[in-house]
């Protein structure tokens, strides 16, 4: 959500903000933020206000229509974006009309901005788990890799909350429709608590996982699954999990052949977005341009999109190389030309 829309849906609603959502969202940046003021509780703070705006359709729409054009206007061509219609069903007619909603939007999203757009549905580790059955049931039933469609069902919240295990019957009924398994895990908690996910509810992709780092053997495990991690640096350093985007393990697990996808977690509150993921690379861990051309292409490939998007996608990849990176001026007979 873009911060000029948070303060236009509190109005709208009539609603008081937390007065550093109200001012600027500026005041969100990490690095501005004293070690003791960041964390999950002050994240969680804000998220749950931000969130309470979103009271109608309309706003469900917005939000998802400026996220594809935030997006399109940095160069990205796949947008996954997560959504627990829990939270919206109670203003617009239950679980299957948010989530409708949220479709229909990101459909006319996609051909209005060309970026594909994906839906992950979520359950929360805050809510029982016979309600993550629920959610899985119904992105089963949405289940497409089609602009608008559900490709996957995640679990989020705070990983210190509910048990791992009770939550994976939900992600065998999402596996069984053939969805995409991408819960949150191995950020606020280690590579104990990443082993559980991985036992219990086998996924294709965490977010996050970055934790996985403190343990060689893990790494070496979840590359030889080839489960992707959503790395997503700024939110590392906002949750206190790390002091500086410096120290985030960006590079040691690269080179251990993790298959990386940089994602910007929530950019209304962490007051970052995707670009900003590619300069940490850059500026914090020293990643040379085929680096992160490489980055990008780990992105598409881990990504959900189908076969025809990732194609289109990695051949961006490439011409964006091939422009920061030319060619010597091709000698004759060779078949390039600068």
């Amino acid at each position: 959500m873009r911060h000029q829309t948070l303060t236009d849906l509190a109005d709208r609603e009539g609603m008081r903000l937390p007065q550093s959502l109200r001012e600027h969202t500026a005041g969100l940046d990490p690095l501005r933020l004293p070690a003791n003021e960041r964390g999950w509780f002050r994240f969680q703070r804000l998220y749950d206000a931000a969130r309470a705006v979103v009271r109608t359709e309309y706003a469900m729409r917005r939000i998802v229509a400026e996220a594809a054009e935030a997006d399109a206007a940095e160069g990205s061509g796949r947008l996954e974006i997560q959504v627990d219609p829990t939270s919206y069903a109670p203003h617009v007619g239950g679980l299957t009309p948010a989530l409708e909603i949220v479709q229909d939007a990101a459909r006319q999203a996609s051909r209005d901005t060309g970026v594909d757009v994906g839906i992950v549905v979520a359950a929360s580790r805050t809510r029982h788990p016979l309600d993550a059955r629920t959610l899985a049931r119904l992105a089963a039933k949405h289940a497409s890799d089609a602009p608008g469609g559900v490709v996957g069902f995640g679990l989020s919240n705070d990983e210190r909350r509910g048990d791992t295990a009770q939550f994976g019957p939900a992600f065998k009924i999402a596996a069984r429709a053939g969805l995409a398994l991408v819960p949150h895990g191995g950020e606020l908690l280690g590579p104990d608590h990443i082993r559980e996910v991985l036992q219990y509810l086998r996924p294709h992709r965490l977010g996050h996982g970055v934790r996985a780092a403190e343990d060689p053997a893990l790494v070496e495990h979840i590359v030889a699954e080839g489960i992707g991690l959503e790395l997503c640096p700024s939110s590392n350093v906002s949750l206190g999990v790390y002091t500086d985007a410096s120290e985030v393990p960006l590079r040691p697990l690269v080179q251990a052949g993790a298959q990386v996808a940089m994602g910007a977690d929530d950019p209304l509150l962490f007051g970052s977005r995707l670009n900003d993921q590619y300069r940490i690379a850059r500026e914090d861990h020293g990643f040379t341009d085929p680096e992160l051309a490489d980055l990008a292409r780990s992105s598409i490939r881990v990504s959900l999109a189908s076969t025809s998007v990732k194609q289109r996608l990695l051949a961006g990849v490439d011409d964006w190389l091939a422009i920061r990176d030319p060619a010597p001026e091709a000698t004759v007979g060779s078949g390039r030309a600068n």
